[in-house]
C-alpha cells in the first residue's frame, strides 16, 4: 500500500530531554526505541529524529568516530551510481530500504539526466513512508511502497511496483546500506538471489554494505550491542569476500567492490585503498 498522512494521526507525544518542545511520532511508533533510518538521518545532519535516535547515534560516533563521514560517503556513492546508470540509459530504479528523504534523492538524481526516469522507493518504517509520500506528492513516475527487504517476492509482485516498473526492461535495484541489517548470511544471499532472478539483461544491482575493517573485537561487539537496541534488532558487518559474493555471476563494474568514497569519486586519487578502517563497501554490477 501507499501511505498517506491520514494513516498516522499525530497523537503520540514525548518530550526532548532538556528542551521544551514536544516530539511527535505517528500513532503506533515508539519514539523511545532508536530507528536505524532516523540515526542515519542524524548522521547526515537531518532533523527527522527523536532523542533516542540521537542518543544512540552519539554513542555510535564514540565507538566509530568517522561514522558521519562514512554515512555521507555512502550517500555520495548512491548519487554517483544513480547518475552513472541514468547516463548509461537505465530509466527504472527500485530503491529498497530507502531511508528518510534528504537532498539528492534517487528520483531527483535520475531525472536530472533523464526526466522520464521512474523510481519506486520501498521501506518498512512508517515514518519513512510518511515523509516519502509528502516529498513525492505530485511527482510523476515515482511511488513510495511499504515492503521489507526480507520479502523480495512481495516487493517485486507489489501492485504499485508493477504499475511503475517494467521488469521486462532494465531496472536498477538499489540495496544501499540495508543488507547488513539481515543477520543471517544465507538469508541475505537468498534476498539478493530472489531480486536478481527477475531482472532483465542490462539491469544493474547497486549494493553498499557495512565493513568493520580492523576496529577490534571489543568495539565490534559494542557496535552490535548498540544496534540490538534499535527497531531493526541487529547489524552484521561482513568481510570483503562475503559482500563480493552478492555479485557472483554479474559483471562487476570498475573499480569493483571498494570503500564507497573510492567508488568513482568526483576527484580521482592515486592513494591506495585502505581496507583497515571501518567503512562501507560499495559496488555496481550489470546483469549480462
Amino acid at each position: 500500500m501507499i501511505y498517506n498522512f491520514a494513516d498516522f494521526p499525530y497523537d503520540a507525544r514525548t518530550r526532548r530531554k532538556g528542551e521544551g518542545m514536544a516530539e511527535i511520532a505517528p500513532a503506533g511508533i515508539d519514539p523511545t526505541v532508536p530507528s536505524v533510518a532516523r540515526m542515519y538521518d542524524y548522521f547526515l545532519g537531518g532533523k527527522d529524529n527523536f532523542a533516542a535516535d540521537r542518543e544512540a547515534a552519539v554513542k555510535m560516533m564514540s565507538l566509530v568516530p568517522n561514522i558521519r563521514e562514512v554515512a555521507r560517503d555512502n550517500r555520495g556513492f548512491l548519487g554517483r551510481a544513480v547518475r552513472m546508470l541514468a547516463e548509461a540509459g537505465v530509466r527504472q530504479f527500485l530503491d529498497i530500504g530507502t531511508g528518510l528523504p534528504t537532498q539528492d534523492n534517487v528520483h531527483q538524481v535520475a531525472r536530472r539526466v533523464a526526466p522520464e526516469a521512474r523510481t519506486v522507493y520501498v521501506d518498512n518504517d512508517p515514518i519513512v513512508l510518511v515523509h516519502g509520500q509528502a516529498l513525492l506528492a505530485g511527482t510523476p513516475g515515482t511511488a513510495v511502497v511499504q515492503g521489507d527487504v526480507r520479502d523480495p517476492k512481495g516487493i517485486l509482485d507489489h501492485p504499485e511496483v508493477l504499475a511503475h516498473l517494467d521488469f521486462d526492461q532494465p531496472v536498477a535495484v538499489l540495496l544501499v546500506a540495508i543488507l547488513h541489517f539481515v543477520p543471517d548470511d544465507a538469508e541475505a544471499l537468498n534476498i539478493v538471489a530472489g531480486l536478481r532472478e527477475r531482472l532483465a539483461p542490462g539491469s544493474h544491482l547497486v549494493i553498499s554494505h557495512g565493513y568493520t575493517g580492523e576496529i577490534g573485537g571489543s568495539t565490534d561487539q559494542q557496535v552490535r550491542a548498540l544496534y540490538n537496541t534499535t527497531a531493526s534488532g541487529a547489524v552484521v558487518p561482513r568481510g570483503h569476500d562475503a559482500i563480493l559474493e552478492y555479485f557472483d555471476g554479474l559483471d562487476l563494474l570498475e573499480p569493483g567492490l571498494v570503500p564507497v568514497d573510492a567508488w568513482r569519486p568526483a576527484i580521482a586519487s592515486d592513494a591506495p585503498i585502505d581496507l583497515s578502517r571501518p567503512t562501507i563497501l560499495g559496488g555496481v554490477a550489470r546483469v549480462p
